[in-house]
């Protein structure tokens, strides 16, 4: 491979590359809070899933449906976020997204049967997606520092939600399973009046989206390609959600949130500090494809061995790791996988990684209630399995593609993408 001689080093690039992960303008701070309290709700139910089945006299598969209509809404709302910003601007479509989710919250925890808690969940899933792709965007703009700080800025925020949502379930749980949601729907305000108070006014920028922009943005192969990875990756992410509490039968509320409060700590732990090093030394489309493999590996071990719970909580919490990493090198990957606005590739990116998410936790239940405990866990790491494959397929056609990207010029995409290839 031919070497080429560096130029010197720009003083301003140097001092942006140097700017520390911590040193953020208001603004991404208060984002990055609602952050945390939206994505406490992805992990919030794990606790009182059985807790739900028992009392509502529901099937486990029925009760997964809390995580396929909140996924499916979500992916499907996606679509027109963009659509949404560029007319009433970023900070007012983060706080309808945010206010949606206070009042589907109360909904959730005052219903009386799984069917209206399902439905409330897939309210809920509008206002999340309102505001998950819209905080996306608005951190990688107004972060500090490079690109790929600010993405693991977010998914340090992903991972400290999906980590404690658990835990509040699960302590709120022990009063009621009605508590979870109440409580959530108050954090939710406390998040609403931190945005509306600390992020400035962001009116509309730039031109107007339309809803048909994240399709058109998929007839790009790289963006296709991960999206499409995606939703294998997701349908493993989200059964690791919904089978893990009912593969501890023994386990109590408090003590599935507990496991699961591990879980998200491992996964933030990794997105942040583990993800770059990872990157640096394999490439980013190399070390997701390790990780999905690594991913499908802790499911199959969870799949032979069900009826051991050291293994499947050991399993449960190592899995955070494989999708901590993910989340940050894919993320970064999609923002320069296309030569499109960032919002319009979190839409069509988002739209395809919900819809594996909202399949995955009901196959997976339905396959346990009708074939065995294991089945479940077979079929997380066959589909992520399936992933990895399908990447690997086409890693020639991205190695082959110069994308435009966040981080900058097209180099600098290719390097997002692949890493640095000797």
């Amino acid at each position: 491979m031919t070497q080429t001689t560096q130029p010197a080093t720009d003083p301003g690039t140097d001092l942006r590359e140097k700017t520390s992960l911590l040193h953020q303008p208001r603004a991404v701070w208060a984002v990055a809070f609602a952050c945390v309290i939206a994505f406490m709700g992805i992990g919030l139910v794990d606790p009182i899933l059985k807790d739900i089945a028992a009392q509502l006299q529901a099937t486990p598969s029925q009760v997964s449906l809390m995580f396929s209509s909140y996924m499916a809404v979500m992916g499907v709302a996606m679509l027109v976020t963009g659509v949404v910003s560029s007319r009433i601007g970023p900070k007012r479509t983060l706080l309808a997204g945010l206010s949606i989710i206070i009042v589907f919250a109360a909904l959730a925890g005052a219903s009386d049967t799984v069917g209206q808690i399902v439905g409330f969940r897939a309210g809920w899933g509008l206002g999340n997606a309102l505001f998950v792709a819209t905080a996306l965007s608005t951190i990688v703009s107004a972060a500090a520092g490079s690109t790929a700080q600010a993405i693991i800025l977010f998914e340090a925020a992903l991972g400290i939600g999906i980590a404690s949502g658990p835990l509040v379930g699960g302590v709120l749980g022990e009063q009621s399973w009605r508590a979870p949601f109440f409580g959530v729907s108050v954090l939710m305000v406390i998040a609403l009046v931190a945005t509306a108070f600390l992020l400035p006014t962001t009116p509309p920028t730039g031109r107007r989206t339309s809803v048909l922009d994240p399709f058109r943005a998929l007839r790009h192969a790289p963006l296709l390609l991960i999206g499409v990875t995606a939703i294998f990756y997701n349908i493993g992410f989200f059964t690791v959600l919904a089978a893990g509490p009912f593969a501890l039968p023994d386990a109590g509320i408090l003590q599935i949130g507990w496991i699961f409060f591990a879980w998200g700590l491992l996964l933030a732990f990794t997105s942040v500090f583990v993800a770059p090093l990872v990157q640096r030394l394999l490439g980013t489309i190399p070390a997701i494809t390790a990780m999905l493999a690594l991913f499908a590996l802790d499911l199959a071990v969870m799949a032979v061995f069900t009826t051991s719970t050291v293994v499947v909580v050991a399993g449960i919490v190592a899995s955070g790791a494989f999708i901590g990493i993910n989340n940050t090198l894919v993320t970064e990957a999609v923002m320069g996988a296309a030569p499109v606005e960032r919002p319009v590739a979190s839409a069509a990116y988002s739209f395809l990684r919900f819809t594996g998410g909202a399949v995955g936790p009901f196959v997976a239940l339905k396959l346990g209630e009708n074939v065995n405990e294991h089945a479940p866990f077979v079929f997380g790491a066959t589909v992520v399995l399936v992933g990895v494959v399908v990447l690997a397929a086409g890693s020639r056609l991205l190695a082959g593609r110069t994308s435009h990207s966040a981080v900058g010029s097209d180099e600098e995409a290719e390097a997002v993408l692949l890493g640095d290839q000797a």
